[in-house]
């Protein structure tokens, strides 16, 4: 009947759950001191230069940096500390023992996987509350290097939307005063995706029905001639918030405002897969903890004294960093519009998680 229990003992899931938890984030904190301290030494000139900053200004920078390196190198702990785990039972004959009492191997890597599962979840919900916002300051502050960060003066340049089969361009929008306006002006008129006419103009508000464009002309492609129009009524049925989506960073949002800035960025006519890409990744990379215990799993079985737990481990240590390096890949990918949103996101975390379990079967099971 063991064998239909997932936890067929309580006090042995505690027991190897606490090994794994101490030495993950033993792991963590070590990797985020030293790394953290090697940044700043390249950091903290820069931030000094600037006239007006201080130690403080430093401190603000490490504050800011911290959860960066956290979430960055979160999964890297799991994968090490699973590894670490394993390899302690493995010398100490645990491993031995808990087979011999007729448990499988996945029973257990039971406790590691709901462990992992515990750590999936903390870390999701410190990308969301701290990560998106550490990550939106330093960003705007790196921009400025270092400098007191500008006020928003409602200026927006060198913005897009498409309007059916109509790509609009505007030089500048212009969001501070008592109505929105636009500046430098083209609308480029397709028909059947072939370029038709350019209708141009120097400024262009939103009245009732559409845009009114001042000093309006058109190019006509067919004939070349250009057609003085004037002031007229166009892009009809074009929103003006659609001007006033800025440009949406993924790692700069949560997940609920992300999805919805896909969506009035989608509704804008604006490409949107690397950032669906980037929105699901949110979930499956800190997912990826679950995997570390199927893919360290091969330092757990096997004699210890056969002399190759150490080749074990490094095996372990190489199908995780597999893993990371094919997850990075593929966001690439992503963004490149080569992989869909689906497969950048979870292509790789399946693709392991297949590959995992499959090593496990063949050698324990």
């Amino acid at each position: 009947m063991q064998q239909f229990h997932f936890f067929p003992s309580r006090t042995m899931a505690l027991y190897v759950g606490r090994m794994f938890f101490i030495r993950t984030f033993a792991i963590l904190f070590a990797l985020v001191l030293i790394l953290q301290t090697l940044d700043l030494l390249g950091e903290s000139g820069k931030i000094l230069a600037v006239a007006g900053n201080s130690d403080s200004d430093v401190w603000r920078y490490v504050g800011l940096r911290l959860p960066q390196i956290i979430e960055t190198f979160l999964p890297f702990s799991v994968l090490l500390g699973t590894i670490l785990t394993l390899i302690t039972l493995n010398q100490n004959s645990e491993v031995i023992a808990m087979k011999a009492s007729g448990m499988s191997a996945h029973q257990v890597l039971a406790p590691l996987f709901l462990a992992a599962l515990l750590v999936a979840g903390v870390s999701f919900a410190f990308n969301e509350r701290i990560v998106t916002r550490a990550t939106a300051s330093l960003s705007a502050w790196q921009k400025v290097d270092y400098a007191q960060v500008p006020t928003d003066n409602g200026i927006r340049s060198n913005i897009w939307v498409r309007a059916g089969q109509d790509l609009i361009h505007a030089g500048r929008v212009e969001t501070g005063g008592p109505e929105l306006r636009l500046a430098d002006v083209k609308i480029y008129e397709r028909t059947g995706g072939v370029l038709s006419g350019i209708l141009s103009a120097d400024t262009a508000r939103p009245v009732a029905g559409g845009w009114e464009m001042t000093d309006a002309k058109r190019f006509i492609r067919r004939s070349g001639t250009v057609e003085e129009l004037g002031t007229i009524i166009a892009a009809k049925g074009v929103r003006p918030d659609q001007f006033t989506l800025a440009q949406v960073k993924g790692d700069e949002l949560p997940f609920p405002q992300l999805k919805s800035a896909i969506a009035d960025l989608e509704a804008a006519g604006r490409p949107v897969d690397s950032l669906k890409g980037v929105l699901w990744h949110k979930i499956s990379g800190p997912l990826s903890a679950i995997l570390m215990p199927l893919l360290g799993a091969v330092a757990a079985f096997g004699l210890a004294r056969s002399g190759k737990l150490f080749v074990r481990a490094i095996l372990g240590m190489g199908l995780g960093f597999a893993y990371f390096v094919a997850d990075n890949f593929a966001l690439a990918m992503g963004d490149l519009g080569a992989y869909s949103p689906f497969l950048a996101a979870w292509g790789p975390f399946i693709l392991f998680a297949l590959i995992g379990e499959m090593i496990l079967i063949r050698t324990e099971e």
